[in-house]
């Protein structure tokens, strides 16, 4: 029961104002002012004792006089958006609008007054929204403003290295990590090592407008970094950037930095590093005792929080590690391959897409080709330089024949042509102890003879070959000449080989030292 109805009922009951100040323990001047008080509501005192303390209360208490003034607390509210514009233009102070303010209301608030009713009225035009989370979720992720270091054992280098911060919201869960810069290479390894920590991802990743994860910053529609949209496909998680300039989007890791700067930072101060690693089993350490460590307000851990509500509701993390893709786009040249100038090596691509622009997406280990969204060829990634990697089934049909050549697939064709002496002539080729490289095309010649003769002409002419001890692909074609010549002239040739057979060896032979 409120002292005001306690001062009702004893005034009621016909107690003196010296005694209501006794035993209600309050002055005789505060008893009077509140019978002053009953006399200017003109209510009986029953009825007031009737209502609720909150509402007695505001019957005797009707607000602070400055609101009570509405005529002047109306027009400082009519001026306010004119007064929150003109704040945000450089030189301009409270005082001075107050200044001008008095100038057109000279019986207004005075300088303190006004600076408090502008303040509660700008503050209610932005409240804060007391959020609510679920389990798994989101995870908040943000840099520290300040950095750490190590020394470089080498040169005696201080190595600067910025903080990545990660908080999930619902268990106020920690983890954080020290980078040897901002890239996104980096980023994307420090968040891959976080998920690994937490051995698990949420469905959401909130980021802060880091240059590393957003291309293009909007309120609407924020254009997100290729590579660390892979991240989140490959993890099964969106991505919701933070706003620009509102922090209070992602709060809570704000929060969680200035509890890192006091429960790690302030910790290793006194303390030299000379590794990154070194430097990230430190602060890792003093992450695990923070989540540890007993939270003022709530009766249990981080740690214990998590692993109670949080850890068995996260997704689970693929088999296979994230790997950083790379995208660019190429046209095929006419050698049917596509040039990565980053490895400065060749990849081929089906012969059909020659001269057309395709995409080419890489990672560390394989080098996939696209065309309108198909994928058209995929290759191990290869570092030798100036080098080409080409399968056989991207070339076209002559050019996989060229690369096929060898000699048993050329004893293999003079086997399928069924003439003996064909097979012999091939075989006495690849045994002359040349390179079979400079035999290829005199197998071709005696192949390309068939479109030239009929088979009963050509077998005579590679028998006479084999008599002569000769396979030469101009030996062969003069007997066919000689065989078509003597047709033409009616002239049978029983031995055709006479007329090729080396001269036999005499007295009158001139050698080199002849003519020398």
């Amino acid at each position: 029961m409120s002292k005001i109805k306690q001062l009702l009922t004893l005034y009621q009951s016909g107690q003196s104002k010296k005694a209501i100040s006794a035993i209600l323990s309050i002055s005789r001047n505060t008893v009077k002012s509140y019978l002053l008080k009953l006399s200017l509501l003109n209510t009986d005192i029953k009825e007031l004792l009737m209502l609720d303390d909150m509402e007695l209360e505001q019957r005797f208490h009707g607000g602070n006089p400055a609101y009570t003034e509405l005529q002047k607390y109306n027009y400082l509210k009519e001026q306010l958006n004119y007064f929150s514009q003109e704040l945000k233009r450089v030189g301009v102070t409270r005082h001075l609008l107050w200044e001008e303010y008095k100038e057109k209301e000279p019986n207004g608030y005075g300088y303190s007054q006004f600076c408090y009713h502008l303040s509660q009225l700008l503050k209610a035009r932005k409240p804060s929204m007391v959020m609510h989370y679920k389990p798994a979720e989101k995870l908040y992720v943000d840099f520290a403003g300040a950095q750490l270091q190590y020394v470089d054992k080498a040169t005696g280098e201080i190595i600067k290295c910025p903080v990545l911060v990660c908080t999930l919201p619902y268990s106020d869960y920690g983890f954080i990590m020290a980078l040897r810069n901002q890239t996104t290479v980096e980023v994307v390894y420090g968040l891959s090592m976080c998920m690994s920590f937490l051995g698990g991802a949420t469905q959401i990743l909130v980021t802060d407008n880091m240059k590393s994860a957003i291309v293009q910053t909007s309120r609407y529609e924020p254009k997100v970094n290729q590579i660390m949209q892979d991240f989140c496909n490959h993890y099964g998680m969106g991505i919701v950037p933070a706003r620009p300039y509102k922090p209070k989007d992602k709060s809570l890791v704000e929060n969680k930095v200035k509890n890192y700067y006091t429960q790690i930072f302030a910790r290793i101060r006194n303390h030299t590093f000379f590794s990154l690693e070194e430097l990230n089993d430190a602060i890792g350490a003093l992450c695990i005792k923070h989540n540890q460590r007993r939270m003022q307000v709530k009766p249990y851990t981080r740690e214990e929080k998590f692993i109670a509500e949080e850890r068995e509701k996260l997704m689970e993390l693929p088999k296979v590690p994230f790997e950083i893709k790379h995208y660019r786009e190429h046209k095929v040249s006419y050698n049917n391959h596509i040039y990565l100038g980053q490895d400065n090596h060749y990849y081929s691509v089906p012969y059909e897409y020659t001269g057309k622009q395709v995409k080419v997406i890489y990672t560390r280990k394989v080098v996939k080709i696209y065309f309108n969204r198909e994928l058209i060829a995929e290759h191990p990634r290869s570092f030798s330089a100036g080098s080409y990697t080409t399968k056989a089934d991207h070339l076209c049909s002559h050019h996989q024949a060229y690369l096929q050549r060898s000699p048993e697939k050329y004893r293999q064709r003079a086997l399928e042509r069924n003439i003996p002496e064909l097979t012999y002539l091939i075989d006495r080729i690849f045994c002359n102890g040349k390179h079979p490289e400079q035999n290829y095309r005199t197998c071709e010649g005696l192949f390309s003879l068939e479109n030239k003769c009929d088979k009963e002409l050509l077998i005579r002419a590679f028998k006479t070959a084999i008599d002569c001890d000769s396979e030469s692909y101009r030996f062969i074609i003069r007997v066919i000449e000689q065989l078509k010549l003597a047709a033409r002239n009616g002239i049978e040739v029983e031995d055709s080989n006479q007329a090729f057979m080396p001269l036999p060896r005499h007295e009158n032979e001139r050698r080199s030292s002849y003519y020398s």
